[in-house]
């Protein structure tokens, strides 16, 4: 959760950053934002397959399994980082018009798309190794490695936005030396941000103790790969699936205009600091789940699923009154024009209401996750993204022409379908293994 609450402090100091340099940049930067979920949730749902298959593996006390799935992975993460280098750099003058971007911003919204993705290799292994850390119970280190990134990422931010101005201090006047590159600084700024990540991440990976891949095989091994394969494919279709829906929900935003598009950045990134709690209760399930179901205990298993869920049904009432509570006053910190304020805090306060409903399947589904049962997950996000966010968001927008408070309430209207429909597998006992005694 700290971690998650670092990237996301520091996700909020560059989309203020940004948003200082007009409502055009803000929504060229925002306008491919979905993408990025889209690339990185297929990225994660490959770790997660790494994941059950370690935590699985470190549960029975067998540590040289684990480090030959750590091997497997180096192999994974050269194959698939040089895979989205090219699809990504050689579709990013396309993707902005695909996105429905406005005309005026497309070509600064493709070169802060092209400088992003450059790094697709270290950002894969950091996505990746970071993962399989977490997997043997290591959440520290990727926790300090991500610290060092985003002050990386601030500093570089710092220099390379914005031209070289001066300061007073007292009497003082200091002139700070700035690059003025505005969006694709920023660009520039994660991009470097991202390769140390990479290389960092790589660093303490090979230097593990218990998952370091060094002496392991990196060719094919598809009695390693097999099993990571089988639980990683229904998550990576499903991640695929709901980014790719999230990539159609945020083309109709863009539909709306500059404003809508600003607002929804805006409140999408202050919303995702208040999921903290969910998603880290998410990975800690992932871990733990996997480990008792490698011991074979299922009293452990049992255990897990009763003291945590109720913890993050708490966790999640708070953070949705916080959001509701000061809305206006976080979007004022990304922009100045009232119409993006007004706007974005609308739809911040509805979706707070719903937050304590949605923790709930994100937990369920980290449990699902650890014991390697993806399948359930994979059918009700997609029916959950496709049948109530974007057909209703569709129906809302492009047919009926309303505006984005309409298609948020359609994405509330996913959130409680996603808490109906895990709430009852979880109840039904479906989500255990059939192999626990």
């Amino acid at each position: 959760m700290l971690e998650q609450l670092m990237q996301t402090a520091v996700q909020y100091i560059d989309t203020a950053m940004v948003g200082s340099l007009g409502t055009q940049a803000m929504a060229a930067v925002g306008a491919t934002s979905t993408v990025n979920w889209l690339i990185g949730s297929t990225l994660s749902a490959i770790g997660v397959g790494f994941l059950a298959y370690i935590a699985q593996a470190i549960g029975a006390r067998d540590i040289e399994r684990a480090r030959k799935a750590s091997g497997q992975a180096v192999l994974v993460v050269v194959i698939a980082g040089l895979f989205f280098t090219l699809v990504t750099t050689g579709l990013s003058g396309r993707i902005p018009v695909w996105m429905r971007v406005d005309t005026n911003i497309r070509a600064m919204a493709s070169r802060y798309f092209l400088i992003l993705y450059l790094p697709m290799l270290f950002r894969t292994a950091s996505i990746i190794f970071g993962t399989l850390l977490r997997a043997a119970g290591d959440t520290k280190t990727p926790m300090k490695v991500g610290i060092i990134v985003n002050m990386i990422n601030i500093v570089l931010n710092f220099f390379l936005i914005y031209p070289t101005r001066a300061f007073a201090i007292g009497k003082m006047h200091i002139n700070v030396i700035g690059v003025g590159k505005g969006i694709e600084g920023a660009a520039m700024a994660s991009a470097a941000a991202y390769t140390f990540g990479g290389i960092a991440i790589t660093y303490m990976l090979w230097r593990h103790k218990e998952i370091s891949p060094r002496g392991q095989s990196f060719f094919p091994n598809m009695r390693v790969l097999a099993p990571c394969m089988r639980v990683a494919f229904p998550n990576m279709l499903q991640r695929f699936a709901t980014s790719l829906g999230y990539v159609f929900f945020a083309s109709m935003i863009n539909s709306l205009g500059e404003t809508a598009t600003a607002a929804h950045t805006i409140a999408n990134t202050v919303e995702s600091a208040f999921y903290i709690p969910g998603w880290g209760m998410q990975t800690a399930a992932a871990t733990l789940s996997g480990n008792a179901w490698g011991a074979k205990n299922d009293d452990r298993l049992r255990g897990l699923a009763r003291s945590i869920l109720p913890l993050e049904v708490g966790l999640m009432v708070i953070s949705g009154g916080m959001l509701f509570c000061f809305a206006p006053q976080l979007m004022h910190l990304f922009s100045r024009d009232m119409q993006v304020i007004t706007l974005g805090t609308s739809v911040l306060r509805m979706v707070a209401v719903s937050e304590p409903f949605y923790g709930v399947p994100i937990v369920i589904e980290g449990i699902m996750q650890g014991v390697g049962n993806t399948v359930p997950p994979f059918v009700y996000n997609v029916l959950g993204m496709w049948c109530a966010r974007i057909a209703g968001t569709f129906i809302c927008t492009q047919i009926l022409g309303y505006g984005l408070i309409s298609a948020w309430g359609c994405m509330i209207a996913h959130n409680m379908l996603l808490f109906a429909m895990f709430t009852a597998h979880y109840l039904s006992g479906r989500w255990k293994p059939r192999n626990l005694p």
